[in-house]
């Protein structure tokens, strides 16, 4: 395995397509569910230099805070609550331009303007944990972040 990324690129799409074959490198050659996301969530974090990075896996009936990367985070999140609760609860991505405008958002930054939230699902359609990403600038993400952060979260689920 790498110990190192090697990400270049001009556009958001230039920097996923170096990220995401390196990253599921990370994935593929780790059998431990928290050291694969550790990795991987460093690697995105410092990749794009997004505020809030990290996982949040469902443990009993709630999420639990796993590996992140930025500020102190909310620990705990119920199904249905803020964007991460919702995603589980509807097993879909959700991308949210403006946070202040989503209705229960959940503020564990004041920092936070714009997120983007995709669930971890199984072959059986459970959603095991979500991957959480925060910016400071509103309208950060779009369909170009949700389909290559699905690659990794596809990839991560299959580690559960």
């Amino acid at each position: 395995m790498a110990e190192n990324l090697l990400i270049q690129g001009n556009s958001k799409e230039e920097l996923y397509q170096n990220l995401i074959p390196q990253a599921l490198a990370l994935i593929e050659g780790e059998s431990d569910l928290i050291a694969a996301m550790a990795n991987v969530c460093a690697a995105m974090h410092h990749t794009f230099g997004w505020l809030w990075t990290g996982f949040y896996i469902v443990k009993q009936d709630e999420l639990v805070l796993g590996p992140f990367q930025g500020p102190i985070a909310c620990t705990r999140i119920q199904k249905g609550r803020g964007v991460c609760g919702s995603a589980w609860a509807q097993a879909q991505t959700l991308v949210v331009p403006d946070v202040d405008a989503f209705a229960g958002h959940i503020a564990c930054s004041s920092l936070a303007r714009s997120e983007i939230v995709l669930p971890l699902i199984n072959s059986d359609g459970v959603v095991l944990a979500v991957l959480d990403v925060d910016s400071a600038e509103l309208a950060t993400f779009d369909e170009i972040d949700a389909r290559y952060l699905a690659q990794v979260c596809e990839a991560l689920a299959r580690l559960f």
